[in-house]
């Protein structure tokens, strides 16, 4: 399901220059960074990469809507972090990204842990946005 341009909240702007080698601002300085492909990918690995800003990204939101399933389910989630893994290859396309999303709850069952990032990865807008187009796995450690 879509949203409709007047139910948008927010609009993040980031203006990229030379692509994956160079420099990727956004419209209110709050990031400026420049960018490199990683050394596996022939770069110099000196700044950040695409991967590692998706990987922050999906990482913080994924914590988000755990929040809201926790709240919802009147579960403790305190202490709970989220790592998303981002990685990149080539595919028959050229290349593609894979996901992992690994959650630490520790105030709750194994069991209760894994059902919260499940309902968590059907609302999170990030889980939402790539479902059927990448593959993400879900893991509880």
């Amino acid at each position: 399901m879509s949203i409709q341009q007047s139910d948008v909240l927010y609009t993040a702007v980031a203006t990229a220059e030379n692509g994956r080698d160079g420099r990727v601002a956004t419209n209110d300085g709050k990031l400026d960074v420049v960018v490199n492909p990683p050394k596996e990918m022939g770069g110099s690995g000196e700044g950040t990469n695409p991967e590692q800003l998706f990987a922050a990204g999906y990482s913080a939101c994924f914590q988000g809507a755990l929040g809201v399933v926790a709240r919802q389910e009147g579960a403790d989630i305190s202490g709970s972090t989220v790592t998303a893994e981002v990685g990149i290859g080539k595919n028959a396309d050229g290349f593609g990204i894979i996901v992992k999303i690994s959650a630490k709850i520790p105030n709750v069952s194994a069991a209760t842990a894994k059902e919260l990032i499940e309902k968590a990865h059907q609302v999170c807008p990030y889980s939402k946005a790539t479902r059927g187009n990448i593959t993400v796995d879900l893991d509880v450690a």
